[in-house]
């Protein structure tokens, strides 16, 4: 008899991101093993844990996948420090991660700061640690638990903030500098990783935070999506999934005629001409406006549409405006039928 439905899944998930991260690093022609014929080791696949059901389901599905491939798993455990006793949890987590046989497996203290609220902080701090944590230890990926749920949520903030296609694509299955970041769960609802924790017999922690209402995630999750599959049917959740994809497809296509077209509407000293600009679609010239504005110092995670928006009249309903101030000390203002941007 196999393994229950949902564990099936959860693994199958967790296998086929091994196999992609196994060929994006590649051993030596003949090396068949964890330990090839120099004694190399296989590959080290680090799962991000927080001790909640999702990705103690990643950790069970990877601890079980990774020897059969040749690949060695560890964990980390991010204690934001946030929660009385959350040093104790992340402890626990650690147990937890040893007992399913990985190997490294730390616990990373974080000092969480304020900028972009609570919840952008945290993330922040987070992907610090996680980021430093694969270096240290020459990881070729770290996995985390984001479900389809998440996916869905995530969708509907960035239709809240009106942020564009890009916004609306969701996370990436693969994301970080060198593909370091893999989600195999984005497309597995959350329930799917609970009932795997629960055919496991494996604890799982239910972080308080993620039922505060003084979370904007939390209210969307509790409120927001239960309103909407209530108003439109259960098949809310999936439709937005997919949409995020199809979103991510058309804003790839269009990052990538952005860059191809950047070059052309450089001058000779590397100034972008405003008359050519102006021909090229919006989508593509506001992406390029986007990425210079990015270059020359703006913070991406503070650049919103509306800053571009001002930044495109000065391409498309110039009247004389004067400078556009930018997120991190950048300014952006058309000289001589050229639209310079810069640090003031």
């Amino acid at each position: 008899m196999g393994p229950h439905p949902a564990v099936a899944a959860i693994r199958l998930a967790v296998r086929r991101v091994l196999h992609d991260i196994l060929i994006d690093h590649t051993r030596p022609p003949g090396e068949s093993s964890p330990l090839g014929p120099l004694g190399r080791l296989g590959p080290l696949v680090l799962v991000a844990c927080s001790g909640g059901a999702d990705s103690m389901a990643l950790a069970s599905a990877l601890a079980f996948e990774a020897p059969k491939l040749g690949v060695r798993a560890g964990g980390i455990t991010v204690d934001h420090g946030l929660q009385s006793g959350s040093d104790l949890r992340a402890d626990d987590v650690v147990g937890r991660l040893v007992e399913l046989g990985m190997a490294p497996v730390e616990s990373l203290a974080v000092t969480v700061g304020r900028d972009g609220g609570p919840e952008a902080a945290a993330r922040d701090a987070r992907y610090a640690a996680l980021d430093a944590a694969a270096e240290r230890h020459g990881a070729a990926a770290v996995l985390l638990g984001h479900t389809r749920d998440d996916q869905a949520e995530t969708v509907l903030l960035g239709l809240a903030r009106g942020s564009g296609i890009r916004s609306l694509s969701g996370m990436a299955e693969v994301s970080g500098a060198g593909g370091r970041y893999r989600r195999p769960f984005l497309h597995l609802d959350r329930q799917t990783a609970r009932k795997a924790c629960m055919a496991q017999s494996l604890p799982v922690w239910d972080d308080p935070h993620n039922a505060d209402p003084a979370y904007t995630r939390s209210r969307l999750r509790h409120e927001g999506l239960p309103a909407l599959e209530k108003a439109l049917g259960k098949g809310v959740v999936g439709a937005l999934a997919r949409t995020a994809q199809l979103s991510r497809d058309d804003a790839d296509a269009l990052d990538a005629w952005a860059r191809q077209a950047e070059a052309s509407v450089r001058d000779t000293a590397g100034l972008l001409e405003c008359a050519k600009l102006y021909a090229l679609p919006p989508a593509v010239r506001r992406r390029i406006l986007r990425r210079a504005a990015i270059e020359a110092g703006a913070p991406a995670g503070s650049l919103f549409a509306r800053h571009i928006e001002e930044v495109d009249r000065l391409i498309t309903g110039w009247r004389g405006q004067g400078v556009i101030n930018l997120p991190g000390k950048v300014v952006a203002q058309r000289q001589g039928g050229r639209l310079v941007i810069r640090q003031s």
